[in-house]
């Protein structure tokens, strides 16, 4: 029997909608609109574009975002700062700082700056701690994480007393995911790269929670019929092309496998390098040397599909309800931020 799909997509579409009635509510009967600040520091690709659908997404259910861009050789000293000025700024009402943070850059300290009333990522360490305590409860829960029990609620999943496996113990996922099952009665294992047996470990778990970061890794035997599995992970896999041919970069000696940008190509394509016909010289993405412009160089491309942390097809066959890679937990991560947004507005206007 084939799981049910946990649809984060249309789960995450109705937290969105139900943000927007919420914004429009607050600014008729207190005239303050919500406002999200992102800083972001350095020109890592990924952060550029998890940022930009950020603000999308908050001018899609009418909160106001301020970004704030900060070259990578920034200090310390000048990061926090801006924190706080964001901190002291009436119409910031939540404050994300893009992670990672170039290195040099003490990310623990910069999260602790931002004013708890404002941190609707979830991880200043008293929103942290209180998370973890308890008869506590944090102003604010990291988006992830609170994403994957909304999924878990939406799929019928019964905490109380179930067995929970959380495969990896990051501080942005995989760590607040455990105390939030253990605030809802679960029985809790949390693995990691020294958990010994981990497919039977695995297997007995009515919920399992994958976020390792290791494409495919969870198998079907790993996995206890009808389980409810989360799939966290957000990984590229190499798929192969016709036109695949190994190049050498001209540049560092590296070897690397590629094809020329095919048009008519369905699926993801990640640029893998540049080939100069008139030379016969190829370079791989990172070494295209300085002063070397990319300017009518062939681009080539490697071909590729995103997978989770779950062997999805495979998976699928066991359990109960999955959810799938994409259009699973990912939806829902910016639509908890939306939803944390709104609350930080709604205290800072008494309501």
């Amino acid at each position: 029997m084939t799981a049910e799909l946990i649809d984060g997509v249309a789960i995450a579409g109705r937290v969105r909608a139900d943000v927007a009635v919420g914004v429009e509510k607050l600014v008729a009967d207190t005239g303050v609109t919500p406002g999200l600040a992102t800083v972001l520091v350095g020109e890592n690709a990924a952060s550029q574009t998890y940022v930009r659908a950020k603000r999308k997404a908050c001018a899609e259910v009418g909160i106001q975002s301020f970004g704030h861009e900060l070259p990578a050789t920034s200090t310390q000293q000048e990061v926090e700062a801006l924190v706080r000025d964001l901190n002291a700024d009436a119409r910031v009402h939540g404050i994300l700082v893009q992670l990672p943070l170039p290195d040099g850059l003490d990310e623990e300290a910069v999260l602790a700056a931002i004013s708890i009333e404002k941190d609707v990522d979830g991880f200043h360490p008293i929103n942290i701690g209180k998370l973890g305590m308890k008869g506590r409860d944090p102003l604010f829960v990291p988006c992830t994480p609170d994403g994957c029990m909304r999924l878990l609620e939406e799929a019928g999943a019964q905490f109380s007393g179930a067995n929970a496996v959380v495969l990896g113990r990051s501080n942005i996922v995989g760590l607040p995911a455990a105390m939030l099952l253990l605030k809802r009665d679960a029985t809790l294992t949390v693995c990691h790269s020294r958990t010994k047996d981990l497919p039977t470990v695995c297997r007995r778990a009515d919920i399992l929670i994958a976020a390792v970061g290791w494409g495919e890794m969870v198998k079907a035997d790993w996995v206890k019929p009808g389980a409810h599995v989360i799939d966290v992970g957000i990984n590229n896999k190499w798929l192969e092309h016709p036109a695949d041919r190994e190049f050498t970069c001209a540049a560092s000696g590296e070897i690397f496998t590629a094809h020329r940008q095919d048009e008519s190509e369905k699926g993801g394509r990640k640029r893998a390098g540049y080939l100069d016909e008139k030379s016969g010289a190829a370079y791989s993405r990172e070494h295209l040397p300085e002063g070397q412009s990319a300017e009518g160089l062939v681009k080539l491309f490697r071909k590729y599909k995103l997978v989770g942390d779950v062997d999805f097809e495979a998976v699928k066959e066991v359990a109960g309800h999955i959810t799938p890679v994409p259009g699973g937990v990912g939806p829902m991560t910016i639509a908890q931020l939306l939803s944390n947004t709104l609350r930080g507005a709604r205290a800072a206007a008494g309501k």
